[in-house]
């Protein structure tokens, strides 16, 4: 069964073909369908199933059918949570329409809005979009959607976790009312249900496989790493492994840095992508580890949902993720497309905590062993003349003010603090008359507003009297 059943007009089934897909995945053959008739869709489905062509196929065939009368405005709206996935839906819709006549924009930060606001003179049919540089055009006025009729909300489980859920709000607010709203997620969530039934209407809900399940087209493996032996643990698989083209994972972005230059260090081409990095230098590394000229890839988890590389054989979890739902998402970069690839978790003491919340979450054991024929390497101690290790403790600690650590030398005295200079003070020593009899206890005496231990009261400075020089130079005058 292959696409001609869902009558696509010939230019998109040629488009497909060159793409070289030739039969729908599941989530296409469910979803096609009700799109061209026009409904509002729910599609769930896991990372990597093809839920880009089930909503960009239909939304191409449906733009291509009704040429619009008048000057050319955005009709279709597609919004990421990503620069890297709007990228690649913005790749995809000019891949499967290059032999129709529409129009298309990737509208994303990190690069200047004046290209953007050009091509949105010249005239788009679609838009694709993250929530925060659309609602920068909407403020300035660069931008008309009142013409918007289909809308897609791809990742909507993602955008709702980077914190987007009021910019996505607001852009639907701004749509018009008549419109059909395609939303699509690896998960559903209490959130997204919520999000559906106050912006769907009569959804009709598509789900592929488990969503708490892994691609059964990915093998998992889980490896015990040692503290400060995982640099060492990863360099050693991917060598061992022979390992051409590698997404490696990092729960932070100086994490990925750091690992980055260890492998680089040891000889394996590296590259990065993370949000400190500009969107040139993102699209460059991408651009590079498609080509093959990176062995490897370290990427967060931000850049997870927007990394859409052919051929990847392997994911390693450097830094197992807080949550078990990332976890399933990072596996789902490889074994895509009905290929077969292999997911590698480093697992460390402290993280046994995240790995317990996948096992709950996917409702597996996950065997956690040592990786055959790795030993760490057993750091030096610092040791001193007796080559005995060093203990901090045995060692005096400079204090920082430029005395001894040992204390205060003979003869100075320890710096004043609040309890000498105010007797009321909790810690002020009760103060101590000439005889050695104690003073009066701080408070007040019988006699009204007299304070036995005040200090007496300043006499008022007199003005010095200035000696002046006589104009003779031969004596002293007072003046």
């Amino acid at each position: 069964m292959g696409f001609t059943i869902f009558g696509l007009s010939d230019q998109l089934l040629q488009g497909v073909r060159d793409a070289g897909y030739s039969v729908p995945t599941p989530i296409q053959s469910l979803t096609i369908g009700p799109v061209l008739e026009g409904k509002d869709v729910i599609g769930c489905a896991q990372t990597g199933t093809g839920k880009t062509a089930a909503f960009v196929l239909p939304i191409l065939h449906r733009l291509s059918a009704v040429k619009p009368a008048g000057r050319r405005m955005p009709r279709a709206l597609v919004l990421t949570p990503t620069r890297e996935l709007a990228q690649q839906v913005q790749d995809a819709v000019r891949e499967y329409g290059r032999r129709t006549p529409i129009r298309s924009v990737a509208v994303y930060g990190g690069v200047g809005m004046e290209p953007q606001i050009s091509l949105f003179r010249k005239g788009v049919d679609i838009i694709v979009a993250t929530p925060g540089r659309l609602i920068d055009h909407m403020e300035r006025g660069t931008v008309d959607l009142s013409k918007i009729e289909t809308v897609v909300l791809d990742e909507a489980d993602r955008m709702l976790d980077m914190g987007f859920i009021k910019d996505m709000k607001k852009i639907l607010h701004r749509l018009p009312e008549k419109r059909q709203t395609l939303l699509f997620s690896a998960t559903f969530s209490n959130e997204i249900a919520s999000l559906s039934s106050q912006f769907l209407r009569d959804p009709e809900k598509v789900s592929v496989g488990e969503r708490r399940n892994p691609a059964e087209s990915v093998t998992q493996h889980f490896y015990a790493a040692q503290p400060g032996s995982k640099a060492e643990l990863l360099r050693h698989i991917i060598e061992k492994e022979a390992m051409e083209s590698v997404l490696v994972f990092s729960r932070t972005k100086h994490g990925a840095d750091k690992i980055a230059r260890r492998l680089e260090k040891s000889g394996v081409s590296t590259t990065t992508l993370h949000s400190n990095r500009t969107q040139g230098q993102r699209q460059r590394s991408l651009d590079g580890f498609k080509a093959g000229r990176y062995r490897v890839l370290v990427a967060t988890d931000i850049a997870a949902r927007g990394i859409d590389v052919d051929g990847i054989s392997h994911v390693v979890n450097y830094d197992i993720p807080q949550y078990a739902e990332d976890y399933i998402h990072r596996i789902g970069r490889t074994g895509r497309a009905g290929a077969t690839g292999d997911a590698i978790t480093l697992v460390g003491p402290a993280e046994r905590q995240y790995l317990r919340r996948i096992e709950s979450f996917i409702g597996k054991q996950c065997h956690v062993k040592g990786y055959a024929g790795f030993s760490p390497s057993v750091e030096k101690p610092i040791s001193g003349n007796s080559g005995r290790p060093v203990s901090n403790e045995s060692r005096p600690v400079a204090t920082g003010n430029g005395r001894s650590p040992h204390g205060p030398r003979r003869g100075h005295s320890r710096t004043k603090g609040p309890q000498d200079r105010n007797p009321r003070h909790p810690s002020a020593k009760p103060p101590r008359r000439r005889d050695g009899k104690a003073a009066a206890k701080p408070g007040r005496s019988k006699r009204r507003g007299f304070d036995a231990t005040a200090a007496p009261p300043r006499k008022k400075k007199q003005p010095r009297k200035l000696d002046s020089f006589s104009s003779d130079g031969a004596a002293w005058s007072n003046y």
